[in-house]
């Protein structure tokens, strides 16, 4: 650490990489919290969690008793202990209003560019749009089916579609701005469990189904446009884009000169229309592999398609599936990089919800009663995080504070944070008041 700082203050590290060896330090070394702690309202298991997009203060959970709570994990409710252990209750809790959901909330996401609504799935077939300052209900989805996952674009700067994963096998697009559905995509063969929008284009969509495929789709044309196979593969990362134009300079002055030589040669000339006549239906193949049977029928996982995680920059999808695998996607040419994360235990009833460090450096899946964290480009456990007493459901990263909040089905969330020094005198006063600690008044104390 000091040495960094030191490298920092000579000039050796800029200051994006200083910022970036600092956060993958904290997110290498989490631990459960010694200073803060989340009240849980939820009388059943969490099965959701997210940290606003805007402001990275405000966590919104949903439960399986059809309840949903809001935290301020940024201000301090109380303190105990002296003032060492920071105490945030929900600022709101709404459990049985009026247009509430009926069964277990499956899902529960923020608006993405204003904290005013969040959006909840339940298993009651319903999708809603609450308005976080009356706690009301603004919009409702009637859904086919139980709902698993929804999903917005933090890019959408055209539509404000909710992406819908339910147990039909069609994926639902509500449309917020007109209060119906929008589009309705067709290809899963079972019921979607996972939904994800691209981080690098708000009009590509990717699901995930029972079925074991994950599917690409532009939303402004009809059928998917790519089903990733887990036999196409590549080994590691993508190559830099600085190598690949390289690659092309060099091989098209290497078929310069051939060129020249055969100008005049009919042979030649037709050879060369066959190549680009035999690129063009390539082209379509790849916009419409819904026509072909050999690529429509390719499946990502043996099992159910669990979740589904895309890195910050859009290159790469993490997947998770039913057959315990943990699976890394190059999401420009849809090929598995093999990298060998550990067989884990997978709970296969219900979708899941992983989560990436901000500098794609750590995965976080949840792993029956704990949750793994991997090193995403060799595939490493780098630890395994241990504190549920029954099954975890779902985690979300923090990028503002470094921290992992982790809900399952005992109820309770839990945050995982960097270990904070305890200072040598913070016994003789409490932090919080200032005045001396309860253990050591007595009744001569002013």
């Amino acid at each position: 650490m000091w040495k960094k700082i030191g490298d920092r203050e000579s000039g050796k590290l800029r200051p994006n990489s200083f910022i970036t060896r600092i956060r993958s330090n904290r997110a290498s070394s989490l631990h459960l919290s010694n200073h803060k702690e989340l009240i849980s309202s939820h009388r059943g298991s969490v099965n959701s969690l997210q940290v606003d997009l805007t402001e990275g203060r405000y966590l919104l959970s949903g439960a399986a008793d059809a309840s949903l709570a809001i935290y301020d994990i940024q201000r301090t409710t109380e303190y105990e202990a002296g003032g060492l252990i920071a105490k945030h209750k929900p600022i709101l809790v709404d459990k049985q209003h009026q247009n509430a959901h009926k069964y277990a909330i499956s899902t529960a996401i923020w608006y993405p560019i204003d904290t005013g609504l969040f959006v909840t799935g339940s298993y009651d077939h319903h999708i809603k749009v609450w308005d976080t300052n009356t706690t009301q209900v603004v919009m409702d989805f009637k859904m086919p089916g139980k709902v698993y996952r929804t999903a917005m674009s933090s890019l959408a700067t055209s539509h404000m579609l909710i992406a819908a994963a339910t147990e039909d096998v069609q994926v639902r697009l509500c449309d917020m701005a007109s209060g119906a559905f929008a589009h309705t995509l067709s290809g899963h063969r079972d019921g979607v469990m996972a939904v994800e929008w691209s981080t690098s284009s708000e009009w590509i969509l990717m699901t995930g189904g029972c079925d074991g495929a994950i599917r690409f789709w532009d939303i402004r044309r009809a059928g998917c446009f790519s089903v990733l196979d887990q036999s196409h593969s590549q080994l590691g990362r993508r190559p830099p884009l600085a190598d690949k134009s390289t690659t092309k300079v060099s091989t098209s002055k290497a078929r310069a000169p051939p060129r020249k030589v055969g100008s005049g040669s009919s042979s030649k000339h037709s050879g060369n229309s066959k190549i680009i006549k035999h690129t063009k239906g390539s082209a379509k193949q790849r916009l419409h592999p819904g026509m072909l049977t050999s690529q429509d029928r390719a499946t990502a996982h043996y099992g159910a398609v669990l979740g589904l995680k895309a890195t910050e920059d859009g290159m790469y999808l993490l997947s998770a599936g039913s057959d315990s695998r943990l699976r890394l996607w190059d999401i420009q040419s849809g090929c598995n990089t093999l990298v060998h994360y550990e067989i884990v235990r997978l709970q296969s009833s219900k979708a899941i919800q992983l989560d990436v460090s901000q500098d794609s450096g750590a995965v976080f899946l949840p792993c029956m009663t704990s949750i793994k964290a991997f090193d995403m480009w060799s595939g490493k456990s780098k630890m395994t995080l241990q504190g549920h007493y029954e099954n975890v459901n779902c985690c979300c990263y923090s990028s503002h504070d470094q921290e992992l909040y982790t809900g399952g089905n005992d109820r309770q969330i839990l945050i995982w944070s960097p270990l904070k020094q305890i200072p040598a005198d913070v016994d003789e006063c409490d932090r919080s008041t200032g005045q001396p600690l309860a253990a050591d008044e007595d009744n001569w104390s002013d």
